[in-house]
């Protein structure tokens, strides 16, 4: 059974920095890239960064870049984004989801539960 369980959010202030968390099982957690996606209120899903198997490369949306950091520890299972000068527009659902493999042809095959940042004065 694949799992993924995201952790970390919070309500925070403009400004602040939070470090989300999202562990694996039920998969070989080294075999995925993986992304964080999120979801603003009344907002359809925006993607939000990338990181391959081995950690070694990554990517951000233009609106994160110098601000968000990605990365994970194979060993422990776990997907982190590491996020600074958070803003307003920054809340969000934070979701970590797998990519999505050639045999499924989706961008993503599976996804947390999701958890809430809220950045608000």
């Amino acid at each position: 059974q694949v799992q993924l369980v995201e952790s970390g959010g919070g309500l925070v202030q403009p400004g602040d920095s939070l470090r989300l968390s999202c562990v694996g099982s039920g998969f070989t957690f080294s075999r995925y890239g993986l992304n964080w996606v999120r979801q603003a209120p009344g907002k359809g899903l925006e993607w939000v960064s990338f990181i391959n198997r081995g950690g070694a490369t990554s990517a951000y949306t233009d609106s994160v870049k110098g601000r968000f950091t990605i990365f994970r520890d194979n060993d422990k299972n776990t997907l982190y984004l590491e996020m600074s000068s958070l803003q307003p527009n920054d809340t969000a659902v934070y979701y970590c989801a797998t990519d999505g493999s050639p045999s499924t042809g989706s961008n993503f095959d599976y996804w947390g539960q999701g958890t809430q940042v809220t950045v608000s004065s």
